[in-house]
């Protein structure tokens, strides 16, 4: 027996000793492919920038030369917003995984995108704003909105919010906004003009200010969601046992859904309703992480930074003199790769 539990105990300290590895592997690869975001968000696009130039540009605000001009007023504002707005998306995604128990959830199903866009367009409609400074407001408010109504019907009932009825009723809550959303457009041309630039997602034209305004939005989300990250660990092993854990299900479904409206609000608010980020991040960083909630959502955020800056910047050159939405590319980049995450045998076991 005790051959047996040295045994049991020398796998117990190798399966840990690997996941310790995989954790630092995933960890650096993240951080080298921040850093490749970082470098290619300032130095790359129609004017290409050296280096050295654009990081004199980044610390020398004084310079006047049509690089630095660039890179300061142009890009660099990108590059914080693409963080800022990658990150909360990355984080909310796999909130709203671990809320659900769904590896195909994402930000989207608490009717988030839906109540933004509706707002969005009832505000160019109603009040005449045109400007992203103007939009964002009334996405954050509509992003607030309609996961209030969808946690609200959700909890309708003895057993509360439970993930079945959460994702019902964001599908619900989705499919009514959308319609709202279409009979807005559909009556009036000029605000689905005005519409289209912001729902395609994208990093430009964006206001920083108004970004730096959201920050403390997003800093408030991610505090929750590290506040939340044991009580998804025992959520992960199902309500009973959560509950014999000692979990409050009701506070810690709460807690982690004003995370996601706070997190993924911001985002929306900032960059427009960007698909597949809070989808696909998760994923990949549970390849290096395991179950382990604090250190998925670490790992989510700084993926999720790197993957919409790498997209903004493939979309600067990838149809010269023109430019692709970010929105875009990321869709182009995370289909396939959802594909191949949903065809393997893994995702199951997530």
């Amino acid at each position: 027996m005790t051959g047996t539990l040295e045994r049991g105990g020398r796998l117990t300290e190798g399966s840990r000793t690997g996941r310790r590895r995989r954790l630092v592997v995933g960890f650096a690869i993240t951080l080298l492919a921040l850093a490749v975001a970082l470098v290619g968000s300032v130095a790359v696009g129609a004017r290409d920038v050296p280096l050295v130039d654009a990081l004199v540009a980044v610390f020398s605000p004084g310079a006047t030369d049509a690089d630095s001009v660039a890179v300061r007023d142009l890009r660099l504002p990108r590059l914080v917003i693409g963080l800022v707005a990658g990150a909360a998306l990355g984080i909310a995604g796999a909130l709203m995984q671990g809320l659900t128990r769904n590896p195909l959830a994402d930000p989207g199903l608490l009717g988030v995108n839906a109540g933004a866009s509706f707002f969005v367009a009832g505000a160019i409609t109603w009040f005449g704003v045109t400007t992203a400074s103007g939009f964002v407001w009334f996405a954050f408010a509509g992003s607030a909105v309609a996961a209030v109504v969808v946690y609200g019907i959700g909890a309708i009932g003895r057993e509360g919010a439970t993930p079945v009825k959460l994702a019902l009723a964001g599908t619900a809550v989705t499919a009514a906004f959308t319609s709202l959303l279409t009979i807005t457009l559909v009556g009036d041309v000029e605000t689905l003009d005005r519409y289209r630039f912001w729902a395609v997602g994208s990093l430009v034209g964006r206001d920083l200010d108004t970004t730096l305004l959201l920050l403390p939005f997003v800093a408030a989300g991610a505090l929750l969601a590290i506040g939340g990250a044991r009580a998804l660990d025992a959520i992960a092993l199902g309500d009973d046992v959560a509950r014999g854990l000692g979990t409050n299900l009701p506070l810690a479904r709460a807690v982690v859904g004003l995370a996601v409206v706070l997190l993924c609000g911001s985002a929306t608010a900032m960059a427009g309703p960007l698909a597949f980020v809070g989808l696909v991040v998760p994923h990949v960083a549970r390849r290096f992480t395991g179950p382990d909630y604090r250190a998925i959502l670490v790992l989510s955020a700084l993926l999720g930074g790197a993957l919409l800056l790498l997209a903004d910047t493939i979309g600067r050159v990838i149809v010269l003199p023109g430019e692709l939405e970010a929105g875009l590319v990321v869709a182009a980049i995370g289909a396939p790769l959802m594909i191949a995450i949903i065809r393997s045998p893994r995702l199951a076991r997530l």
